[in-house]
């Protein structure tokens, strides 16, 4: 039995602490935590929804503008997380933010929907983009998307069950790999003259009226998630949690100026039009200047660049199973931390078991992959809207405690952060079908199941 301070109440937890498994070590170095955040937030998102984008802005300068907005957006919300992160650094991450604002039930539904929603959804889809591009490769039949998605989720939670040091090293390497080739499409898309013959093959979208620009900023926005993983390695950071912030505000600044470079390629070698018509503007680019070979490339690009999203998806995802773990006798066993490989076992095991079995779920209903989006996104935007709230009530609640980092023009930039989140959370409903629904009933499911447990 361990009594813990939250606020200005005492609550109690019981959960066993044995000496071998109690916290984890600071062993993550700043610029493994950058590799990390950037890593999630860049992925094949980047070659998806540009065409989206330019089709609902209709102009360059719109086009670019929008995507430099949803850089300053996300980071108006890392200084936020900065506050929270350096105030109550925790390998909870958001769960530990939202346990001291709202309490233990609150924690714990988001902590279920992390599990069974977002996370595991998350790992689910990045591991079938590579499995249906390695299944159009070499096919094994009809569930090869399904096989190559479960090798590759099986493959990096056991490299994350070796240790943060195998991990975090896999993740450098695979950051390396993407960072080298998105500049590489960026220097074919300026230096690269497309061909004639090759451009005049794609068509052109009518841009007249272009649909809004509040639906553009949807897809900017949601190209950018993935920032607040931070929250969840602050507490093993080397140099101390404080080092979060300028780990926060560095990976959005490289994220805003690669998406923008890329964006400007595309500009660049096809045009608006083009981009707005093209159903995968990166293979386009590399069709018109490199020919089928670039194609090939572009395709690599994509995978390396979803591993890298997948990988840091299941090392911080753990984390938060783990605080689940802790602090819940029921989930005990996924609250063993493991000091000779400094990482939560249990909770990669876990979370990796659930990833699979929503593969083999997506094998059999193939028009559930759309939909696994759906049920994803509008309890994702909830929690994101929950934790800028948790920050003005620990402001008001633990107003005492020191607070190494406050967010600037306080309380302006949480409330435009908070704004931002409502929008997502209403646009994730408003746009999405019978999948947003199954999201909201699991969640229900987990409201159900803790009183059951308690």
């Amino acid at each position: 039995m361990k009594e813990e301070s939250i606020g200005h109440e005492t609550s109690t937890f019981q959960y066993s602490e044995p000496s071998e498994n109690k916290n984890p070590r600071p062993l993550i170095r700043i610029v493994d935590a950058i590799a990390i955040v950037v890593g999630i937030v860049v992925g094949a998102g980047i070659f998806r929804t540009p065409s989206i984008v330019a089709a609902n802005t209709g102009s360059p300068e719109l086009f670019l503008a929008v995507w430099l907005l949803g850089g300053l957006v996300s980071l108006i919300g890392a200084l936020c997380y900065a506050e929270l992160s350096t105030t109550f650094p925790n390998t909870g991450g958001d769960y530990h933010f939202l346990m001291r604002a709202f309490g233990k039930r609150f924690a714990f539904l988001f902590a279920w929907a992390r599990l069974s929603i977002i996370q595991t959804g998350s790992i689910a889809l990045l591991a079938y983009i590579i499995g249906d591009y390695l299944s159009q490769l070499y096919s094994i039949g009809t569930y090869s998307s399904a096989f190559f998605a479960a090798v590759v989720v099986i493959t990096l939670t056991a490299i994350n069950m070796l240790g943060v040091r195998f991990g975090t090293g896999t993740q450098k390497l695979l950051f390396a790999f993407e960072f080298i080739g998105t500049l590489c499409v960026v220097v074919v898309g300026f230096f690269i003259n497309p061909a004639p013959s090759a451009l005049s093959t794609l068509p052109l979208a009518s841009l007249d009226n272009p649909s809004a620009i509040g639906l553009a900023m949807v897809f900017v926005l949601l190209t950018f998630g993935g920032w607040n993983e931070a929250g969840y390695i602050s507490a093993e950071l080397k140099a101390g949690s404080r080092k979060m912030v300028p780990v926060l505000v560095v990976s959005i600044l490289i994220t805003t100026v690669l998406y923008l470079l890329v964006n400007w390629a595309f500009l660049h070698a096809l045009g608006i039009e083009r981009i707005a018509a093209s159903e995968a503007v990166g293979i386009d680019l590399m069709r018109v200047t490199l020919g089928e070979p670039g194609v090939f490339l572009i395709g690599i690009l994509v995978v390396m660049a979803t591993l890298t999203s997948i990988n840091a998806t299941i090392f911080t995802g753990a984390r938060t199973n783990y605080a689940l773990g802790r602090d819940f006798t029921v989930f005990a066993r996924l609250g063993k931390w493991n000091l000779k490989t400094s990482s939560p076992i249990n909770a990669l095991l876990l979370q990796g078991i659930i990833a699979l079995a929503l593969i083999i779920l997506g094998a059999f209903t193939r028009d559930g992959f759309q939909s696994m989006v759906d049920f994803t996104a509008p309890v994702f935007w909830f929690f994101f809207l929950a934790t800028g709230i948790a920050l003005f009530v620990l402001r008001t609640k633990e107003a005492g405690i020191a607070r190494p980092f406050r967010v600037p023009l306080y309380p302006v930039t949480p409330l435009i952060f908070c704004g931002s989140c409502a929008y997502l959370l209403y646009s994730s409903l408003a746009y999405t079908g019978i999948g947003a629904l199954v999201g909201v009933a699991v969640l229900s499911l987990g409201t159900l199941f803790f009183f059951v447990v308690r």
